[in-house]
């Protein structure tokens, strides 16, 4: 599976953006989804995921119902829709697809990271 992310950009705090992970490969059903971000100095963290058969999303805390994580499968395509920006989620943000979790190491395949930057 190759991930293709897109989507970031700068934006003012408050503002939104939608993220795309596209994949090619026909295994894309095989795994579930999961976003991560890593700021400046900082380790890789967990923003959310989606099961591959249930479809149960997982968000990160900090993301208060701010983000929203979709998937659609025979587009081999996921999306993080991320409302209500705040400067603090600055970072590239990477799509993977693994086994799902809040570890990165459970993520198999990565795609190259897209920056978001929000401005105050």
């Amino acid at each position: 599976v190759q991930l293709q992310a897109s989507g970031g950009g700068l934006v003012q705090a408050g503002g939104s953006l939608r993220l795309s992970c596209k994949a090619s490969g026909r295994t894309f059903r095989w795994y579930s989804m999961g976003w991560f971000r890593q700021a400046p100095g900082k380790e890789r963290e967990f923003v959310a995921s989606i099961d591959r058969s249930t479809g149960r999303t997982n968000y990160a805390d900090f993301v208060q119902g701010r983000f929203t994580i979709s998937r659609d499968t025979a587009l081999k395509i996921g999306f993080l829709q991320m409302n209500n920006l705040k400067p603090e989620d600055t970072a590239v943000y990477f799509c993977a697809a693994g086994s799902t979790g809040v570890d990165p190491v459970n993520y198999e395949y990565w795609g190259q990271g897209t920056q978001v930057t929000v401005s105050s």
